[in-house]
């Protein structure tokens, strides 16, 4: 497993990486009564040593937070994504629920996100097919990629496939695209010059200010994050991403994201998916 403790980056020294120990005391995600799956074995050709949950690099007090759904701040907004599966909307003046009966329905769905969506020619995200959804089905105006109303439904429905393993299709027409994916996650962009992977391959474990660095594996997405104060999509973090590194994001729901999105879904195979998730 590779270590550095700093980073050479466009000609300037970083030095805000030191080493440092998982912030992990060997403790598991348990949330009622079911075990959580935050480490997995990595296949021979896996570019890591072993998968790991960010769940695992987080203090014990946010540890905690995603252990019990009393005190896991992203119930809220699936509350509310109940309120919304339960309305009537567009032209239709259908409700979700009048589709698609409970959200139960959608056990299962999360692991294998984004798949091969023929119509739209390209993978779906969890997004892009709840706005196809709305725009067919109920006549009504899409959600914004960032919207409480997108954040929420896709807490909800990604929470009904929550214990179970991320399975990837990586076949097909898929492996084109997870293959792009790989090529965006180990270019180096931006002012500081940097990849995906000098952070969450390079360095994960690693101290950065005051943070552990994870390996950035998306299982637990949307996340509320206590930095943001609220939920955020798998889009706006590769975004965040590129804008600490100084260079120009792709924007939410680009075939460049959706790539790399099904990349790093790829890379988290065998962890469980922990939707919502919680971290700093």
């Amino acid at each position: 497993m590779k270590r550095t403790v700093s980073i050479l980056a466009g000609g300037l020294l970083c030095g805000v990486l030191s080493t440092a120990a998982l912030a992990d005391d060997g403790r598991e995600l348990v949330i009622d009564g079911e075990t959580i799956a935050t480490t997995a074995v990595a296949a021979d050709d896996h570019p890591l040593d072993e998968i790991i949950s960010g769940w695992r690099f987080r203090s014990a007090e946010t540890q905690a937070l995603q252990m019990d759904d009393f005190e896991n701040p992203a119930f809220v907004a699936i509350e509310y994504a109940e309120e919304i599966w339960e309305t009537p909307a567009g032209t239709s003046n259908k409700s979700c629920a009048d589709c698609h009966g409970d959200a139960d329905s959608f056990a299962g769905l999360r692991t294998k996100l984004p798949r091969w969506n023929d119509e739209m020619g390209k993978p779906a995200t969890m997004e892009m097919l709840i706005n196809a959804s709305i725009e067919t089905h109920q006549g009504a105006e899409p959600w914004k990629w960032e919207s409480a109303e997108m954040l929420a439904m896709t807490a909800m429905i990604g929470l009904q496939s929550r214990g179970m393993p991320v399975a990837l299709e990586t076949d097909g027409p898929m492996a084109d695209w997870i293959k792009k994916g790989e090529e965006l996650y180990y270019t180096r962009v931006g002012l500081l010059n940097m990849a995906c992977a000098n952070c969450h391959e390079d360095n994960y474990g690693n101290m950065i200010r005051a943070d552990h660095l994870s390996q950035g594996q998306i299982n637990g997405f949307p996340v509320y994050r206590l930095k943001w104060g609220g939920l955020g999509s798998i889009h706006r973090r590769f975004k965040g991403c590129m804008d600490q590194v100084r260079a120009e994001p792709y924007k939410r729901g680009s075939d460049e994201f959706i790539a790399l999105e099904a990349y790093v879904a790829s890379r988290g195979m065998g962890l469980s998916v922990e939707t919502p998730s919680v971290r700093n």
